[in-house]
């Protein structure tokens, strides 16, 4: 039996662009920031976009969750600013 092997890291690069959860699962790779805001900025999507760069098509996407209360796209690869309490809505 093949069991996926996830893996959790944290990316920052020399730049100190940073990014707080990088998922991985083979080749392929997610990302996920954290804020506490109940906005988010275009530049809180930085890190994901750079992320993006560095994996290429290997990188599916990317969420920003946040304390606001409304879920949409983010300027870059397949970004989306998603409220924290949507984990726990369902």
């Amino acid at each position: 039996m093949l069991i996926d092997k996830w893996t959790l890291q944290y990316y920052r690069d020399k730049d100190q662009v940073e990014v707080d959860l990088v998922i991985t699962r083979g080749h392929q790779t997610w990302g996920v920031e954290v804020k506490s805001s109940r906005t988010v900025q275009p530049s809180d999507g930085r890190g994901l976009r750079r992320l993006a760069e560095q994996c290429g098509e290997d990188y599916q996407g990317g969420v920003v969750l946040y304390a606001g209360t409304n879920t949409y796209a983010l300027k870059g690869n397949n970004v989306f600013a998603v409220p924290l309490a949507a984990l726990w809505d369902r």
